[in-house]
């Protein structure tokens, strides 16, 4: 979907002849916005494909070779190609969904809900029916992770770089996950968003 090495995408589509377009799930991985391949969700792709769903498994820009926001603009491109080019392999872009776990639930909710990166590849954000957020964290300031630091840190405005400040009522549907005891991404980021939302 770009010309990286990164920015690539594998798409999973069911067996069998449709008779009418499959729904369409875009998926990023996590990995800490540095770590992480689409190659090793090929169960993932499979699992929805079996079960009807025209799934693509999206890769994008890493830190430290890219800062925020690289990986969600290429989240946006790639959504934008989904758009333009899921019908050639059966899925419908009228019911495209997006799917992200820890960083990458974090990518896909800024994709849907700040509305800038999806207009700059001359879309709507109405395009994605629901976003569904594993694990994700959406209003973790301040930054206290390496990780964090590095990806998202030299942005001049920090709030900017989390899905809870683009909360909005029309915004596309979330369905937000997250384990009770999880220690990584708090399940309070979760909770937080769901009541902005």
């Amino acid at each position: 979907y770009g010309k990286d090495e990164r920015q690539k995408l594998d798409v999973y589509v069911p067996k069998g002849k449709a008779e009418k377009p499959y729904p369409v799930l875009v998926f990023f991985h996590g990995g800490a916005w540095r770590d992480g391949e689409r190659d090793g969700y090929g169960f993932l792709g499979r699992a929805f494909a079996a079960r009807g769903i025209v799934t693509v498994i999206a890769d994008y820009r890493k830190s430290p070779r890219v800062r925020f926001p690289a990986f969600v603009e290429d989240a946006a491109s790639a959504i934008a190609w989904v758009n333009t080019n899921i019908s050639r392999h059966h899925g419908d872009p009228e019911h495209m969904f997006i799917m992200g776990h820890s960083a990458g639930a974090h990518i896909a909710m800024m994709a849907a809900l700040d509305k800038q990166w999806l207009a700059a590849k001359g879309l709507d954000t109405a395009v994605i029916k629901g976003v569904i957020g594993l694990a994700g964290p959406y209003d973790f300031l301040p930054l206290t992770t390496d990780s964090s630091k590095i990806a998202l840190g030299a942005w001049p405005n920090l709030t900017e770089t989390q899905p809870i400040t683009h909360a909005r009522a029309e915004a596309p549907s979330l369905l937000l996950l997250t384990g009770d005891i999880d220690t990584v991404v708090k399940p309070r980021n979760s909770k937080s968003l769901a009541a902005k939302m």
